[in-house]
């Protein structure tokens, strides 16, 4: 009786999990699957009550809309954000895997004190940081340039401490039988130790590569020029352009997230491993 009753209360635990899981994944996908349906409406279907999920006369004019916007190119800023962050996403893992393997296999006299220093900047809002970003920018000369849209990506605290977390779990015997056999610290670095903490490493370029793809603010703020502007920051002139236009909108949205979500699920097998890897699980 006793074990009947403790089945019957895993069951009803197990079960109620599953219902709260389903309804935070509802509450979660609702908005996207709105946002494909709104994309394929027309203007005044989109305020048709009771609310249609599935178009009853789907249309591509919002698409053509997009591609066809005044005063903006959507090719051409889709280029420049793909080109800015491939260029960020490289600053940004390069520094932050050289830095993380100085602090982890090259010790040196007041390095842990040095990287809770660094670490420490994580806890400064990236807000705080673009009004002297902006000032140092302007007194170099690089304001609407895609250098000074780049150099900040420099200081990755969170890449060094993930990368610097997963190269600590590596055996210093490799790096000591590449020393034997003559293997400079530049070898060691590209040929043992990158190939060792791939799965790590595959995370934190995705991440870089999402967090620079989704820019919004920076890019705003250091582009002046037309023919410069980021994906983000045409989608957000268009609210401006087309705010009553939901379904133009809605399109453009559809646009700018399929490029990082087939990146996403590409790589999505290596996230969870290499976050694990890195200490954050």
């Amino acid at each position: 009786m006793m074990y009947n009753k403790a089945s019957a209360r895993q069951l009803f635990q197990k079960l109620l999990f599953y219902i709260m899981l389903l309804i935070f994944t509802l509450v979660t996908i609702l908005p996207f699957l709105w946002m494909i349906s709104s994309s394929f409406k027309g203007q005044e279907a989109i305020r048709t009550i009771p609310i249609r999920w599935i178009p009853e006369h789907p249309t591509l004019k919002g698409y053509e809309r997009v591609f066809n916007m005044q005063g903006f190119s959507f090719i051409r800023s889709s280029l420049n954000s793909l080109v800015l962050a491939i260029a960020c996403t490289f600053v940004a893992v390069t520094s932050a895997t050289m830095a993380a393997f100085v602090f982890a296999k090259l010790p040196f006299k007041g390095s842990g004190k040095l990287f809770g220093i660094y670490l420490a900047t994580m806890m400064i809002p990236g807000t705080v940081t673009m009004v002297p970003n902006y000032i140092i920018l302007r007194v170099l000369g690089l304001l609407d340039t895609y250098t000074g849209l780049i150099l900040p990506s420099l200081a990755n605290a969170f890449g060094v401490f993930l990368m610097r977390q997963s190269m600590m779990s590596v055996n210093n015997a490799y790096m000591e039988s590449a020393y034997i056999d003559g293997a400079s610290l530049y070898q060691i670095f590209f040929r043992i130790m990158l190939p060792m903490v791939t799965p790590t490493l595959s995370t934190m370029i995705l991440l870089s590569f999402m967090g620079s793809w989704n820019s919004y603010l920076w890019p705003l703020i250091v582009l002046t020029s037309t023919n410069k502007q980021t994906l983000q920051v045409v989608l957000g002139n268009m609210n401006g352009m087309y705010k009553n236009n939901e379904h133009v909108l809605m399109a453009g949205a559809v646009l700018t997230i399929l490029p990082i979500l087939f990146v996403y699920l590409v790589s999505q097998k290596y996230v969870d491993q290499g976050i694990s890897i890195g200490g954050i699980k």
